[in-house]
């Protein structure tokens, strides 16, 4: 295991456009991507971390032909110990960070889950009440799906980040400058691989949720609860990336 390693993933955040991102970069010749998007390869914890198969995390991509891989599972920013196996497995790795705003964020995800019958709470239990039910999950404190909450302290999540890895290797961007300019958002990403410049991309929508009756809707206290729950973290990742959302 040397060159054939993977190079670069897309670690970060779910509902934050990196299924777009993703797109984007099967688009590009200089890299080889993952034969899906999301590998789930470091967020599994039934694996011997002690001895991992890397070989069967290398199965989910065409065979080594030279170019850096790569591959997008946004839990790994959140799911605990996916950053260290990372390191482990690949000290030199480059990691994507794309977040979305957090309240946006929350929304979306609470919306995909109550679609495929994952809660049935309305969206304002969820973010209120709701997040007990993780105190009851395992490991304690996280949970896969009713992390609406959770997963967007980003600052908090980038902080344990960049005391893992050099900043150097890091690209942190906003799934907004993606939507809104994805030329140059994904120039961005071509410096940071060090690709070589390409033509602007058609832009494009990925993962768009249901049109479907949630019984819910986004209202203005919900808005002002979850600016409150995030305003310290949303400092704090300001301080860290220079990335400010509403």
């Amino acid at each position: 295991m040397t060159d054939e390693r993977v190079a670069f993933i897309v670690a970060g955040v779910q509902k934050g456009g990196t299924t777009a991102l993703f797109d984007y970069l099967a688009d590009e010749p200089g890299v080889s991507l993952s034969q899906v998007k999301e590998v789930h390869f470091f967020d599994d914890d039934a694996l011997d971390w002690a001895a991992p198969d890397y070989g069967a995390y290398h199965a989910g991509f065409a065979p080594f032909d030279g170019r850096p891989r790569g591959e997008a599972t946004p839990i790994y920013l959140y799911w605990p110990n996916c950053l260290e196996r990372i390191a482990a497995y690949n000290p030199s790795a480059k990691l994507i960070i794309l977040m979305r705003d957090p309240v946006e964020r929350a929304w979306s995800h609470w919306k995909m889950d109550y679609s495929r019958k994952l809660d049935p709470l309305p969206f304002a239990l969820a973010i209120r009440e709701g997040r007990q039910r993780l105190f009851d999950a395992e490991p304690w404190g996280f949970h896969r799906n009713f992390s609406y909450v959770e997963r967007g302290f980003y600052g908090e999540q980038m902080a344990r980040l960049f005391a893992i890895f050099p900043r150097e290797q890091v690209l942190a961007l906003r799934a907004e400058d993606l939507r809104a300019d994805p030329a140059a958002t994904l120039a961005q990403v071509r410096r940071f691989l060090g690709l070589a410049p390409g033509p602007a991309p058609t832009p494009r929508e990925s993962n768009l949720g249901l049109e479907m009756d949630y019984g819910s809707t986004l209202t203005a206290d919900d808005v002002g609860y979850l600016r409150s729950v995030y305003a310290r973290d949303q400092q704090r990742l300001a301080d860290l990336t220079g990335l400010r959302f509403a």
